[in-house]
């Protein structure tokens, strides 16, 4: 049976795992202890919500990461779901629209107005997954990053 809960400072060494993972689908350099510290940061100091996917048989097999923010425009709270993964093995399950299930019911009991997330254009499995779930493309703005280091 497939369920998901808040991620727990026990699941580190399995979340790390799968954080590095997610990292080099987005060919990232490898670095899965500095990974593993990363979430270990953002867990012990409350600076992101993780939630985790998990079978009986299997454990830990995806997780999301949402990280709060706050919408100028909408003068409110939300959460930004940077981070989503789910092994490759254990794709087709449903954890993925779980995990999206969940997110958006952490969204409301934590009073965040909305979720933004973004994804690679070619990621088409996932845009798929998400406008099947009412998620909407944004046709207004255009996302920017530079690195500042």
């Amino acid at each position: 049976m497939l369920s998901t809960r808040d991620a727990a400072l026990s699941d580190l060494p399995r979340l790390g795992e799968l954080f590095e993972q997610y990292r080099q689908f987005y060919h990232c350099p490898p670095g899965r202890v500095a990974a593993q510290a990363f979430l270990q940061q953002r867990l012990v100091t409350g600076e992101s919500r993780v939630i985790v996917a998990e079978t009986a048989a299997a454990g830990v097999i995806g997780f999301c990461q949402l990280y709060p923010s706050w919408c100028s425009l909408e003068l409110a709270p939300i959460y930004v779901l940077y981070d989503i993964y789910v092994q490759p093995v254990a794709r087709r399950l449903g954890a993925g629209r779980l995990l999206l299930l969940s997110a958006v019911n952490a969204a409301r009991d934590d009073n965040k107005q909305r979720i933004d997330l973004t994804t690679a254009h070619d990621n088409i499995g996932a845009q798929a997954l998400y406008e099947s779930m009412g998620w909407v493309r944004d046709q207004v703005f255009r996302a920017y990053s530079r690195t500042v280091r």
